[in-house]
């Protein structure tokens, strides 16, 4: 089932590190934008990799705000950063359940020992440990914020099993806002496929928010599974499996993503939890 798409597509979104101009080798930038660009990380998420003491710069642990150039050794989980940006990757993983979205090899049961991907790769916002379904991965950090911001509103779909029968009433409130720590949710689409499952539209990244939601009204999640991400499906991957995205599906997602930016202008809120 894996397979590899080569694309040369450049677009103003996807693909953006991979075609920017190089920093000059001498040009001092701040370790975090170093990591974003070479790295596939947002640099929120980059200011935790440093935080947590996992970079170090000519054999010292990075600080924040410190200023690196390409002819420092920088190492990442004691691996050498190469100076130069790899190419961009875009996988779709239909993560099983018991998997950590973390890249923390330190953690058991991580993203990165599972998907053993040859290449340094991210994924882009979060699956809970007991959820399964499409997660995505890449090494372009340009791309993670503007997926996970949070006034662009992508969609991400989910389908529910819970161990109680459902009813007309509980499928209309979970239509409704529900109170969730300490905030309303957004109003979502939801519809109902049997007596214990049901599908539901977020448009925001809750910490474990549908699980939440369903517990307001006494509702027990037995399973979780996302579906799809803005335009990328899951498809027929089965648990473990994955592939990569194709050139219509980074087209698609390319033109989402230009039409969030005109529509709404730049917005630093980024939901960095999902299901």
């Amino acid at each position: 089932m894996n397979y590899r798409t080569v694309s040369n597509h450049k677009s103003n979104a996807v693909g953006q590190a991979a075609s920017a101009a190089p920093e000059p080798a001498d040009a001092l930038i701040r370790i975090n934008k170093y990591l974003s660009a070479h790295c596939g990380v947002s640099r929120r998420a980059a200011d935790t990799l440093i935080n947590q003491g996992r970079v170090t710069v000519n054999g010292s642990i990075a600080q924040p705000g410190l200023k690196v150039s390409s002819s420092d050794t920088i190492l990442l989980d004691q691996q050498v950063i190469a100076a130069e940006p790899a190419a961009p990757v875009y996988l779709a993983l239909n993560k099983p359940r018991g998997i950590i979205c973390t890249t923390d090899r330190r953690v058991n049961d991580n993203i990165s020992d599972f998907l053993d991907y040859p290449e340094r790769i991210y994924p882009i916002g979060r699956l809970d440990r007991d959820s399964e379904g499409l997660l995505l991965l890449t090494n372009d950090g340009s791309i993670v914020n503007q997926i996970l911001r949070a006034r662009f509103m992508h969609e991400k779909e989910y389908e529910v099993t819970v161990q109680e029968s459902i009813t007309p009433a509980f499928i209309k409130s979970m239509r409704q806002p529900v109170p969730i720590l300490g905030t309303l949710t957004q109003a979502a689409k939801v519809r109902q496929i049997d007596e214990h499952r049901f599908r539901i539209i977020l448009t925001q990244g809750l910490n474990r928010q549908i699980r939440r939601m369903c517990e307001y009204f006494q509702y027990h999640v037995c399973e979780l599974r996302r579906l799809r991400i803005m335009n990328i499906t899951l498809g027929t991957l089965k648990p473990g499996q994955w592939r990569y995205l194709s050139h219509k599906e980074l087209q698609q997602l390319d033109d989402l993503l230009q039409r969030s930016l005109k529509d709404q202008g730049r917005d630093l809120e980024v939901n960095q939890y999902d299901e």
